[in-house]
């Protein structure tokens, strides 16, 4: 597949991740969390709902800013790739390896938050953690959701750049 096409896929996903799913998740955590101190009182609501408040804000923090720059990146990388493709591989390819060398810092914190979810609930009789464990399950089971489909597409754009860097050897960034 050619470069650009490979590209503006990533990123549309990226785009649509972010806008249509990460940022309505965080809204419903934010809305879940209202409903449950509106019909419940005490450590379980309590524990259910401030983690939900705390990832429901930041995912929509993120989703946004995520959504909302990639159309400026995709205009950089085209003038890039139009311009100079072995500067904008040279740029683009290093922070490349970078994202994909995070999948699995990242799968390991959402496996530690499930397990401490289940720990919480399980291990504990307190009501605050049979309200945060739940949560924070939640919480990594979206977390390993989401970055499962951005792994995906973060792969296969990281090959098409590696691809256009064999092309462009002398200007590419030796790894």
């Amino acid at each position: 597949m050619p470069f650009l096409d490979v590209m503006h896929a990533y990123f549309r996903g990226e785009r649509i991740e972010a806008l249509y799913f990460i940022v309505p998740i965080g809204v419903a955590m934010v809305a879940f969390a209202a409903v449950t101190l509106r019909a419940e009182r005490g450590g379980f609501a309590w524990g259910l709902a401030v983690p939900l408040v705390l990832f429901g804000l930041f995912a929509i923090g993120i989703g946004a800013a995520v959504g909302l720059r990639t159309t400026g990146q995709v205009a950089a990388i085209e003038t890039g790739f139009q311009s100079d493709p072995g500067a904008m591989v040279a740029d683009e390819l290093p922070r490349m390896h970078k994202v994909n060398d995070n999948w699995p810092i990242y799968i390991g914190m959402w496996t530690i938050l499930v397990l401490v979810g289940l720990g919480l609930r399980f291990g504990l009789k307190a009501d605050w953690a049979h309200g945060v464990g739940p949560a924070i399950i939640l919480i990594g089971a979206m977390g390993f959701l989401i970055d499962g489909f951005a792994e995906r597409r973060a792969r296969a754009y990281t090959e098409v750049l590696e691809a256009l860097a064999a092309e462009h050897p002398a200007e590419a960034p030796s790894e």
